[in-house]
C-alpha cells in the first residue's frame, strides 16, 4: 500500500522530517500533537485545561484535512507531563472523543519526563474512515 501525506494549516506544520499525519488504505496515523498555537508557533498559556483543548483543536484539523473527525479515532496514545495532570486532561479528553453515544477509542497514557516545547500534554491517535 502506498502512503499518503494528510497535512492542515490549522494545526502547527511539522518542523523536523515528518507529517502531520499519514493515509494508509482507510488508517490515517497522526504524529503527536502538542499545544502550539499553528498561527503563532508558541505553546498555549493557560495550564493542562488549555494545552489539552489546543491539543485536541489541533487532532481535530489534521483529521478534518483527511475527511474524518474525532469520531472516527480508534487508538489515542496520551503523554503526559505529570500524570498529576491526568484528572484534568481526561475530563477535556472525554468531552471531545467520547461524548455521548461516541464509542471511545482504545487509549494508552504514559508519563514522560519532557515534550517538545516544554508541553504538558501530547497525543497522537489512529482513525479510520
Amino acid at each position: 500500500m502506498s502512503k499518503t501525506v494528510i497535512s492542515s494549516s490549522g494545526a502547527p506544520a511539522a518542523i523536523g522530517p515528518y507529517s502531520q499525519a499519514v493515509r494508509v488504505g482507510e488508517m490515517i496515523f497522526t504524529s503527536g500533537q502538542v499545544a502550539l498555537d499553528p498561527a503563532t508557533g508558541a505553546i498555549v498559556e493557560g495550564g493542562i485545561e488549555a494545552q489539552t483543548e489546543r491539543v485536541v483543536a489541533n487532532l481535530s484539523a489534521v483529521l478534518a484535512a483527511a475527511g474524518l473527525d474525532l469520531s472516527h479515532v480508534i487508538k489515542t496514545t496520551v503523554f503526559l507531563k505529570d500524570m498529576g495532570d491526568f484528572a484534568a486532561m481526561n475530563a477535556i479528553y472525554a468531552k471531545a472523543f467520547a461524548p455521548e453515544g461516541v464509542v471511545p477509542p482504545a487509549r494508552s497514557t504514559v508519563e514522560v519526563a519532557r515534550l517538545p516545547k516544554d508541553a504538558l500534554v501530547e497525543i497522537e491517535c489512529i482513525a479510520q474512515k
